[in-house]
């Protein structure tokens, strides 16, 4: 949770750096708006990245997760099925 908190504050100052910095430049407006513009595609760019990185993460342990409950859960079934086919006998 750390990680992500120190990702999203460097996404966060690096945005408003990037912005400070274009609209303190020595330019003329309309250049500036382009730069502007550029800067928010690439922050846009970067976020969307980051976001399907942390989906692909999520999934990757939702499976991982699931296939080790299942393993346990077959591995429960077949431990029952045995002691219940060892009472019988």
């Amino acid at each position: 949770m750390k990680s992500k908190q120190v990702i999203a504050g460097l996404l966060i100052g690096a945005a408003a750096g990037a912005a400070l910095g274009v609209l303190f430049a020595p330019h003329k407006g309309s250049k500036t708006r382009r730069k502007i513009a550029g800067a928010g595609a690439d922050l846009k760019e970067s976020l969307t990245e980051k976001i399907n990185d942390f989906v692909d993460s999520i999934t990757d342990q939702f499976q991982h997760t699931k296939n080790d409950l299942m393993e346990k859960g077959k591995d429960k079934v077949a431990s029952v099925k045995a002691q219940a086919k060892h009472s019988l006998s």
